[in-house]
């Protein structure tokens, strides 16, 4: 009997330690979210030019007498190969067309001016990338723990480390092409995956053994939609960006009061697209408000989910008539990635309550 209580405090202990560790590794995935649209809205993606190292340290240079020689010509001919090695890999899978525009863009023959504050923007934001991989090797490492109870925690966490490192290929990629378009909305969205992953198997953890309240086939067909227009907001978000960056270059960083302008229907769509994601939104919280009470896992990440979205709302005005912000920008990638989290985990909380006992009627 000893014996079998003993082991019972084991695996609470375990499922306690790896619910922690998930936690802290999502809070993690969300200051990095933060730190890359600080990265992309400041432009400081070729702040440190070279990787792991910044300018061949570990601590970055704070002014341009500790710069190495040459550092301008080497950094050029290390990005050349660079994109020259991801062209190849294009015209592998038959994108030749974008490989050739990689090979012929003249652009990346052109090196970053050493500035400081990019260098040590980039730079924290690295170390931050950092801290989240060392926590998410954590979560995979101790999901071995349930191997015999619950397996998809332990594939799904060993599964994002891998997604991590190739996002962390992807990323350089993003820099060193200049922000090929569609690499960016793909970088946004494996992001998104990531933290998807994250927050389920912190879920799985949290709910296992445990019994749910049942609910209703509405709220949960209006959460699904509710989190599908978010990621196509996102998406669309993401291609207004690439839009304003390429408007962006055309006006060489000036006039930017007519950058919004320059962006196009695709701009349109986003905005447009707010609207309806505001009145399912809406409605949604309607649903929530009357099914739950106001304790509730449910009616709490739903009043919070309501509050990010107004705020993201805000952070639009600013962004379409303050001529793109650079803290407007930063905020507004965070607080869609925090809508997404909300209404994901929402979603795993009303599929654990229709796996358990079923749908109402």
């Amino acid at each position: 009997m000893l014996k079998f209580s003993n082991r019972k405090m084991s695996i609470a202990a375990s499922n306690k330690r790896f619910q922690n560790i998930g936690l802290i590794t999502i809070v993690c995935l969300f200051v990095l979210i933060l730190a890359g649209g600080v990265v992309r809205s400041s432009g400081s993606g070729m702040g440190c030019p070279d990787w792991p190292k910044c300018f061949g340290r570990y601590i970055p240079p704070t002014n341009s007498a500790e710069l190495p020689k040459d550092y301008k010509q080497t950094y050029v001919e290390k990005r050349l190969a660079k994109n020259e090695r991801f062209a190849k890999t294009l015209d592998v899978f038959g994108y030749s067309d974008l490989a050739k525009r990689i090979r012929e863009d003249r652009s990346i023959l052109i090196p970053e001016e050493f500035n400081a504050g990019k260098t040590w923007t980039e730079y924290i934001n690295r170390l931050i990338g950092m801290i989240s991989g060392i926590f998410l090797l954590l979560s995979a490492v101790y999901s071995f723990d349930y191997w015999g109870k619950d397996k998809k925690i332990t594939v799904l966490s060993v599964f994002n480390l891998i997604l991590v490192g190739f996002q962390g290929w992807l990323g350089s990629i993003v820099v060193s092409t200049n922000l090929v378009a569609w690499i960016v909305t793909v970088h946004m969205l494996l992001a998104l995956a990531i933290l998807a992953i994250c927050i389920y198997t912190y879920h799985l953890a949290r709910v296992y053994g445990n019994s749910k309240l049942n609910t209703s086939p509405a709220i949960y067909i209006i959460t699904i939609i509710a989190l599908v227009l978010s990621i196509v907001q996102i998406t669309f978000g993401t291609e207004v960006r690439e839009k304003i960056d390429a408007v962006a270059t055309h006006y060489q960083g000036g006039y930017r009061d007519n950058w919004i302008k320059g962006a196009g229907q695709i701009f349109t769509n986003h905005r447009d697209l707010a609207t309806l994601v505001f009145i399912i939104n809406v409605a949604l919280y309607a649903l929530i408000r009357k099914r739950f009470n106001r304790h509730s896992i449910h009616q709490q990440l739903m009043s919070f989910n309501f509050l990010m979205i107004m705020l993201q709302m805000v952070t639009g005005v600013l962004l379409s008539y303050w001529a793109l912000p650079p803290v407007a920008q930063a905020a507004h990638i965070l607080l869609a990635s925090l809508i997404f989290g909300a209404q994901f985990y929402l979603l795993l909380n009303l599929h654990q309550s229709v796996n358990v006992r079923g749908i109402s009627k």
